[in-house]
């Protein structure tokens, strides 16, 4: 029987997530995830509501033709109130869990919209996107939020905001939007959003590894945990994580599997109208994540970054990856420049 989020949300297990990544997270990647154990709970990129926006047919695709078998929150980015009732109307006439709002997106052509994180500098309007979006969700609404724009010193407000408006699960992501991903995590303010909110809450932010989803959860509370980019770099994560829960030994991936990894990511993410520059550079964004796992020096992540054709793209992954030595559960803490998209915690 398919779960569906209510009975995950009542069951006695840690909900896992997959977080959504703009351009990255589509369906070809939920498909190849959900192969190697797959999330409990997955969130679409963010379809982006303006004057005259529709629904991106795209990643509409994830919700038409979901391939996991489970649950999906359609997530919408924007800050007109007529135009997001309009949209989560919309949304809710396709099989989705719910609606998310998102409220944390770091990307400054992003937040200088005041959408995404941009919204956490103006409370009052939170709140009435929050009350309209409430009355027009009759499926389960929820929020992905960080602790702040500048600085988390109005998160008790944005909390109280939150527990206003009857939300159904709120995944708090422990930096402010200005930290990107380049701080610690605050995972005291995300235990200070469980013990505050009457809804359940997953925990997000730097879960590098199964071992350090215990220890996040054991720490925060949280109900759960949404992850996105250890699952890009480990995709064997979310199963390591129940093995873990049972007691069993979890599975260690050596060169090889992440080398298959790679290949079947590279074949699911093709598309016909992508020229080999276009495809190899698409891969760029996935092999910034698995690099951080390959070469504790740099030079893997160095030169993959370089390459522009097919053929050097796996010279170079073959050279790294083709045997069968243990590879590393979490990321190398690689000498990267502050300047680097890279730059910041990871572990």
């Amino acid at each position: 029987m398919t779960p569906t989020l209510d009975s995950l949300l009542a069951g006695p297990e840690p909900i896992l997530a997959l977080a959504p990544m703009q351009d990255v997270t589509d369906l070809a990647f939920w498909r190849l995830i959900a192969g190697y154990g797959g999330a409990d709970v997955y969130v679409t990129e963010y379809f982006r509501v303006y004057p005259g926006s529709t629904l991106d047919r795209t990643i509409l695709q994830s919700i038409t033709a979901n391939p996991t078998g489970r649950p999906v929150l359609a997530q919408m980015i924007g800050n007109d109130i007529p135009l997001l009732v309009r949209t989560a109307r919309e949304l809710q006439r396709y099989p989705i869990a719910g609606v998310d709002l998102n409220l944390g997106c770091p990307a400054p052509v992003v937040y200088r919209k005041c959408a995404g994180g941009g919204l956490l500098r103006e409370p009052a309007r939170v709140d009435a996107i929050l009350g309209a979006l409430r009355e027009a969700v009759t499926t389960r609404f929820s929020v992905k939020t960080r602790i702040g724009f500048d600085s988390p010193a109005g998160f008790d407000e944005l909390l109280a905001i939150f527990a206003r408006h009857s939300l159904d699960l709120v995944t708090v992501h422990g930096r402010t939007v200005r930290e990107m991903y380049r701080s610690e995590v605050h995972y005291d303010l995300v235990a200070r959003a469980v013990a505050t909110l009457p809804c359940p809450v997953l925990a997000n932010g730097n879960v590098s590894s199964a071992r350090k989803g215990r220890e996040v959860l054991e720490q925060t509370g949280a109900r759960g945990l949404m992850i996105g980019r250890g699952v890009i770099r480990n995709p064997w994560m979310f199963a390591q994580f129940r093995q873990a829960r049972r007691g069993e030994t979890m599975f260690v991936p050596a060169g090889r599997d992440v080398l298959r990894y790679v290949r079947a990511l590279f074949e699911a993410t093709c598309r016909a109208k992508f020229t080999e520059l276009a495809h190899v550079t698409r891969m760029k964004k996935f092999m910034n994540f698995i690099g951080l796992g390959v070469d504790p020096t740099g030079r893997f992540l160095h030169e993959i970054r370089r390459a522009t054709r097919e053929a050097a793209f796996f010279r170079l992954c073959e050279e790294f990856l083709d045997h069968d030595r243990p590879m590393p559960l979490e990321p190398f803490a690689l000498p990267l420049k502050e300047s680097d998209m890279l730059a910041g915690e990871h572990r």
